[in-house]
């Protein structure tokens, strides 16, 4: 593939046409058609093969670290996750959708007298020991929590934490943390894992790749290619021109003051 920097050929257009503001002579399309010809590399053209624009995005995971405490504050947000709202809602009418409604309020009473038995001063910051102890105290107050409901007392009652163990689903394995998920481009012509322990690892290194993730892209990134970096003028021009039209004001102000 050959890439032709057209940008250093194109010439203002006489009348703007929106974003449309640049035109081609037809010099300018002889020296396009002549370089595409020549197919060379020059100051306008640059050869590369198809792999050099494409890369692999790899999505990054990183593990979910929670505590766990059944404060107050915590166990008020827990009435507004959608798993505990839902016990006292039916989509039955009638008698049978108001025996519903009333069973799952009573559910949800029973549910908030038995956290409030726990020690609202103490954090665990290990996922299962903290599950264990709120089972616990759910068969101690004899409630029968669905499973839906469960996970949304465990959701209510934890908040990020660093310093926390990592949790993990039902196979032993981490459980990613949709916060802290992240991609990076990989070019095609470079090994995922090579790329991956040279650029991510040494920042964070209990991330992984989830794999079922990835996904092939091209780009075509004219500015990379074709960028010729401009010395910036000297600080002594600049501030010259800024006296320069210090002194013009103060001369123009004193015109006016007269």
């Amino acid at each position: 593939m050959q890439l032709v920097n057209g940008v250093e050929l194109f010439q203002k257009m006489r009348k703007s046409l929106g974003n449309k503001r640049n035109e081609l002579g037809k010099e300018h399309i002889e020296t396009i058609a002549t370089t595409y010809g020549e197919f060379l590399t020059s100051d306008i053209a640059k050869v590369f093969g198809n792999e050099d624009f494409g890369f692999r995005r790899i999505t990054v995971e990183r593990p979910l670290r929670l505590n766990f405490q059944a404060a107050p504050d915590r166990i008020e947000r827990l009435r507004e996750e959608s798993g505990f709202e839902g016990l006292a809602k039916s989509k039955k009418k009638g008698a049978q959708g108001e025996r519903e409604i009333e069973q799952g309020r009573g559910l949800q009473e029973q549910i908030l007298v038995a956290l409030r038995t726990l020690n609202p001063e103490q954090v665990s910051k290990n996922p299962d020991a903290f599950e264990k102890t709120l089972r616990s105290a759910f068969q101690k107050a004899k409630v029968g929590v669905p499973t839906p409901v469960f996970k949304a007392v465990m959701s209510a009652l934890s908040e990020r934490d660093e310093t926390a163990e990592i949790c993990t689903d039902g196979k032993g394995q981490p459980e990613p943390d949709a916060e802290l998920r992240d991609n990076e481009n990989v070019p095609l012509k470079e090994d995922i894992q090579t790329y991956f322990r040279r650029e991510v690892v040494p920042h964070v290194p209990d991330a992984w790749i989830d794999q079922s993730k990835t996904k092939i892209g091209y780009e075509v990134p004219f500015t990379r290619h074709f960028y010729k970096y401009k010395a910036l003028r000297p600080l002594i021009e600049i501030e010259s021109e800024i006296r320069a039209l210090e002194a013009a004001i103060q001369g123009m102000l004193g015109e006016v003051l007269q």
